[in-house]
């Protein structure tokens, strides 16, 4: 997989689970389209920085202190892990979840990240 560029496709629906998160009134509904646009994402630097920066926005305006400072440790780490290869797969990147722990990828994800 290139590191480097997203490929369309896989920017198409990280894009699409990004953009229901900004626009879904319900918290835990923009928490889910969060997780699964941190999971498409970890393998790029940038996304993957962009999605936890987007955790962080939700965490303040949710009052949420730790996740807000869970989401601002993965900031920090985010872009260099992915650079590096090394992210734990499926992970949701919520605060909750360790930083390393892998964790089951929705099948559709899965397929999706195979075929790039």
């Amino acid at each position: 997989m290139n590191r480097r560029t997203m490929p369309a496709t896989v920017r198409a629906a990280y894009s699409t689970e990004m953009r229901a998160a900004r626009v879904s009134a319900d918290t835990e509904t923009r928490w889910r389209h969060l997780e699964r646009a941190h999971i498409i994402s970890q393998p790029w630097p940038w996304p993957h920085t962009r999605n936890h920066l987007a955790m962080f926005a939700l965490a303040v305006r949710r009052r949420d202190r730790r996740e807000a400072f869970g989401q601002f440790v993965r900031i920090i780490v985010a872009a260099p892990g992915s650079a590096l290869g090394r992210y734990p797969e499926g992970n949701t990147g919520r605060a909750a979840v360790g930083l390393t722990q892998p964790m089951p990828m929705p099948a559709d994800l899965a397929e999706l990240l195979r075929a790039a």
